[in-house]
């Protein structure tokens, strides 16, 4: 499967702030994972949903004083490793937890050590999200708990999970590289207590969890609380990332009105990770 890396320049006088408004209404079109460059960043899409018209009309592109110039080349699914062996570093987290890839030597020890295939599934821990849920998760007590992640792209949130201790793991994503990845990296990590779904929200059916983590974006995240909610078993635990700290208002209402309870949230960069739990 291939996709699109979208190369934006930007020149303005503020480009970080800039480059975060631009990464957040990428997002919204469907954008999966971003890289900071030295001028400005670059951005990566399936090239079936990839519509530079749609790039063209976003409203950071109206701002005064900034200008954005794109380009963009199809990255064919056979060079991903090639790619990311060139920008993927290990990531340790809380100095606990080190995301690492096979071609990784002489990392430190950590109570937790996950190897990632580095492919181009989102969820390597680089991205503000992922490492913000993974902070979340090093806190939370997991063993002999029931867990989903939805959205689960590389599989590294389930195969922490899986590491500390949970007994039994559903890990879904709608995106078939993503689903061969996940299978990829439980398999180099030997975690034998995930099964991996390809698909959406519909497959979950009448199961019962005790922690759902879901890093997607806001939009599905709008509109899948209600299915988390009728699997989230009373007093579970709901970890929500992929979304900025201006939409947690929208996305604490909309959980309230199906009976699960904001506790709090970790923020990176205007990024979030917040944690609920259903009442």
């Amino acid at each position: 499967m291939d996709y699109i890396e979208l190369i934006c320049k930007i020149s303005a006088h503020n480009e970080q702030e800039i480059a975060e408004i631009l990464t957040a209404e990428l997002n919204e079109i469907g954008y999966e994972s971003y890289d900071e460059t030295d001028d400005g960043l670059n951005a990566y899409i399936l090239e079936k949903f990839f519509d530079i018209k749609k790039v063209e009309q976003l409203q950071v592109n109206s701002i005064p004083n900034v200008t954005i110039d794109y380009s963009h080349k199809v990255i064919k699914t056979q060079n991903w490793n090639e790619v990311w062996e060139k920008n993927f570093e290990p990531i340790l987290i809380e100095d606990q937890c080190l995301i690492r890839a096979p071609f990784h030597n002489n990392t430190p020890k950590t109570k937790f050590e996950i190897v990632i295939e580095p492919k181009m599934s989102f969820g390597t821990g680089h991205h503000e999200t992922t490492n913000l849920m993974l902070k979340t998760m090093l806190g939370l007590d997991l063993n002999d708990k029931i867990v989903l992640d939805m959205g689960c792209g590389t599989g590294v949130l389930a195969i922490l999970a899986s590491m500390k201790g949970a007994k039994d793991i559903t890990a879904i994503d709608i995106d078939e590289w993503a689903y061969n990845n996940t299978l990829e990296n439980i398999g180099k990590n030997n975690c034998q207590n995930i099964k991996v779904f390809q698909g959406d929200a519909g497959l979950l059916a009448d199961q019962h969890f005790d922690i759902i983590i879901a890093n997607i974006n806001r939009n599905i995240l709008m509109d899948d609380i209600k299915h988390y909610s009728k699997v989230l078993k009373q007093h579970g635990t709901l970890l929500l990332s992929g979304l900025y700290s201006k939409d947690l208002a929208m996305i604490k209402e909309e959980a309230s009105e199906h009976n699960i309870e904001y506790i709090n949230h970790l923020e990176k960069h205007s990024w979030v990770a917040a944690r609920f739990y259903k009442k």
